[in-house]
């Protein structure tokens, strides 16, 4: 059974990632409120916010308390360069060392993705794809046999689902094939070719931060230097921040 905090702070996270909800980038929250409208205590209220600011969806300002993160082309830049060199390694390492177990859970766990649509019923993004995705990217970089990197795997890929999320409802990127993205990660994960593996994963991993970057420098949504360490963008699409839909393309 989940616990209050753990509650609250799927809740919260769900509000969080959806653009169309009420949190605006950049509103601070109030704890008081928050307890008020969770009937939670303080403690279980402050708990689910770190942990959300630990997942890179707040952030937390001494003295301040807890804001909504607001989109930043140098964290975004940062957080890219660090996640091709980290998930980089752990790919090498796992197809230095995955077995034959890992490379069936790769296939299993790709099928699960490939087989689970990308948006609902309603025609809105669909969790469970965002779930199976998740789970693919673990399990291809499981092989590497290092909890402690897959630990660091997890918080960076956590901390950019926010910066996904503004990738789907802001850019136009119509364009990528995700699918086949992902068909090439686990065909040269099992075939063990660590070059274009990793050549896979650098373009699956910079080209949203790549759009979004190229989308906040036209529209003016961020003063940052523009990063260095990023490629050139396709392109940059027009649609409102008002406008997110469920488009569906991930990274």
């Amino acid at each position: 059974m989940a616990t209050r905090t753990e509650e609250v702070y799927d809740e919260l996270r769900r509000q969080l990632l959806d653009l169309n909800g009420d949190l605006e980038p950049g509103q601070r929250l109030k704890l008081l409120d928050l307890a008020q409208r969770f009937d939670a205590s303080l403690s279980v209220i402050r708990e689910a916010l770190t942990r959300l600011a630990g997942q890179g969806l707040l952030v937390a300002t001494p003295q301040r308390g807890f804001s909504v993160r607001e989109l930043s082309v140098a964290d975004l830049a940062d957080l890219t360069r660090t996640r091709v060199q980290v998930e980089s390694l752990a790919l090498r390492q796992a197809l230095r060392n995955g077995d034959v177990a890992w490379e069936a859970a790769v296939v299993a766990a790709h099928h699960t993705l490939e087989r689970t649509p990308v948006a609902d019923a309603t025609g809105h993004f669909n969790e469970d794809w965002s779930a199976a995705h998740s789970v693919f990217h673990q399990t291809l970089l499981a092989g590497c046999a290092s909890p402690r990197l897959q630990g660091i795997v997890t918080s960076l890929r956590d901390s950019a689902e926010l910066y996904r999320r503004w990738y789907w409802a802001l850019t136009d990127d119509h364009a990528r094939d995700i699918a086949g993205e992902h068909r090439q990660l686990r065909d040269s994960a099992v075939a063990r070719n660590a070059e274009p593996a990793v050549a896979v994963l650098t373009e699956h991993i910079e080209r949203a931060p790549r759009e979004l970057i190229a989308y906040a420098q036209q529209h003016s949504l961020d003063a940052a230097p523009s990063p260095t360490a990023l490629p050139p963008a396709h392109r940059a699409g027009s649609s409102p921040r008002g406008g997110a839909s469920g488009r569906t393309r991930g990274l």
